[in-house]
């Protein structure tokens, strides 16, 4: 039952004061009150909370607890999982705890669940686009609120979420995944002024088109080098945690050339580490490889020197990312006419979208051509 009445009393300084409250009873037997100002106020809120209870969509939480409740808690759920060794990775909880703290906490924090709406979210991402807050990170963003938020509906806190559905346009162009590989020039410059162990490792990232977290977690139990091929099931993040591939599609087998199993095969004899369980390609101490270090100390100095090389023999270098050698093995399978499905097996891709959003403008064009001739002719045959 719901009843809006007049209420009126005297203050201790003896002045009458008069409000309308508004009274009514959730689907729990729980027996609230509200008081407003203005009758009409009073049976807006009636006219609301009516329509939610009837509905199911009421939450008393909802009136009290704010979207900053509502990321701590979420983020007190990522770091329970975190401790028990759950799919939580140290990498996807900073970067969630960031996300949520620094671009939603500040904008939306004090704003009540009932009262958070899909504008709101808008807004949000409005508002941060404004501040020259990347297109993928804003998109990142609201996707951890949604996360957040369907985590509070679990608790019973709210009904519905309303980050899901909201959807942030970039202009033309921004955000685009479609990727540019390296030149075979660019490469060809980075091996001639790479050491033994360098040059290893660019070949084989840029033959299988692994991750660099699957590469520094891949054991020697993972190579057949007699049926030449690897098998991809874990990566290691830049803080030690191993962990299985992104996806479950991140779990695949990936063939090997003649010439990487063999010098695969050839550096197995001659490395230190060669029992099944120890690293491919493992730190000076026989540990797995720390990215952020191996950029450091590694890539970087090896880009300066070959920058300086090309550079003293009247050639422009383009430097090299270590992620675009993913890229450029990607580019030598389309180059080799493997089919997009294939891509998307060999890459590891959660979905074929993903493979052509990023590589699809590499895929050759003359066989679309070739089919509309023929259609072509088929239709306008003998004058027709």
């Amino acid at each position: 039952m719901a009843t809006v009445k007049k209420r009126k009393w005297t203050t201790g300084k003896g002045e009458q004061r008069e409000a309308w409250v508004f009274a009514w009873t959730d689907a729990q037997g729980k027996r609230h009150k509200e008081q407003f100002p203005l009758k009409r106020d009073a049976e807006a809120r009636r006219t609301e909370i009516s329509h939610k209870v009837s509905t199911g969509t009421f939450r008393a939480e909802a009136a009290t607890k704010t979207v900053k409740d509502a990321i701590d808690e979420y983020i007190k759920h990522l770091e329970a999982r975190h401790s028990k060794g759950e799919s939580v990775t140290t990498m996807y909880l900073r970067n969630t705890s960031a996300q949520l703290r620094t671009h939603v906490q500040p904008e939306l924090g004090s704003v009540k669940l009932s009262q958070l709406t899909a504008r709101s979210v808008n807004e949000l991402g409005s508002s941060l686009r404004a501040a020259d807050v990347g297109l993928i990170t804003v998109r990142r963003t609201i996707g951890s609120l949604s996360r957040a938020l369907a985590h509070a509906i679990a608790k019973d806190w709210v009904a519905t979420n309303a980050a899901v559905g909201v959807r942030i346009i970039g202009k033309r162009g921004e955000g685009s995944e479609k990727v540019v590989p390296p030149t075979k020039a660019a490469l060809t410059a980075l091996l001639a002024a790479a050491d033994d162990d360098m040059k290893r490792r660019i070949q084989f990232a840029a033959a299988t088109g692994l991750r660099a977290s699957e590469q520094w977690a891949l054991r020697w139990r993972h190579l057949d080098l007699t049926g030449r091929k690897l098998t991809v099931e874990t990566r290691v993040d830049a803080f030690g945690e191993f962990d299985t591939t992104k996806s479950d599609s991140g779990k695949r087998t990936v063939p090997l050339g003649k010439t990487t199993a063999a010098d695969l095969a050839k550096w197995r004899k001659e490395s230190k580490f060669k029992g099944e369980e120890d690293f491919v390609f493992p730190d000076s101490a026989g540990g797995f490889t720390r990215h952020t270090n191996f950029l450091r100390r590694k890539l970087s100095p090896l880009l300066e020197a070959a920058a300086e090389k090309e550079k003293s023999e009247g050639r422009k270098f383009n430097p090299v990312g270590w992620h675009a050698l993913r890229h450029f093995a990607v580019s030598k399978w389309i180059e080799a006419g493997l089919q997009p499905k294939a891509i998307q097996t060999l890459a590891g891709h959660a979905t074929y979208a993903i493979t052509m959003d990023r590589y699809g403008h590499m895929f050759p064009s003359d066989d679309h051509a070739n089919a509309m001739d023929a259609i072509s002719e088929t239709l306008f045959a003998d004058g027709a």
